[in-house]
């Protein structure tokens, strides 16, 4: 199995940060491509998107400021056999994407991301109050994963405070 590229460019709104593609978006080289995964659905419903994107068109949200990556680029069939070695490697390449690529947010589509990213094992959903990278804002999401037992409303409240947050900062430079 194949890593997936990066959707990535200078000065994105959000880069959206998943754990490691899945087995189908290895076979298909989209993110999100899992037919059980609702991140598409999330986006749109939470007004992200203005409409449901398909996973073959995950290079059409750069276009809207969005961005796609993963903490660790090996495709697994689940999160739980990613290794610490492969989790401490991902942290270091992933503070290095958010140097360089200066997005305005990170969103870790799932708790687990952000806390193999930050460290930090109690956090609440949303936006944090200090990031790993200065300069950026680390926000927290649950994961769209059909696995997750929150309710889909839940999740896509949660999610709904990114286009806010996205305006609030664009209203203030």
């Amino acid at each position: 199995m194949k890593p997936i590229e990066d959707r990535i460019k200078k000065q994105l709104d959000v880069l959206f940060v998943g754990f490691n593609p899945s087995i189908k978006s290895s076979e298909t080289g989209t993110h999100f491509a899992n037919p059980t995964n609702r991140f598409w659905k999330i986006l749109f419903e939470a007004g992200i998107t203005p409409r449901k994107f398909d996973t073959s068109e995950d290079r059409s949200l750069l276009n809207l400021g969005y961005g796609l990556t993963n903490i660790v680029p090996r495709p697994t069939k689940a999160a739980d056999e990613i290794t610490k070695e492969e989790y401490k490697l991902g942290r270091e390449q992933l503070k290095e994407k958010i140097l360089t690529y200066k997005p305005k947010i990170v969103c870790f589509v799932g708790k687990g991301v952000y806390q193999e990213y930050s460290g930090k094992k109690s956090l609440p959903w949303g936006e944090q109050e200090e990031s790993v990278v200065p300069g950026t804002i680390d926000f927290v999401a649950p994961s769209s994963s059909g696995l997750v037992r929150m309710r889909i409303g839940e999740v896509i409240e949660i999610y709904r405070q990114l286009p806010e947050l996205v305006a609030t900062i664009k209203s203030k430079a």
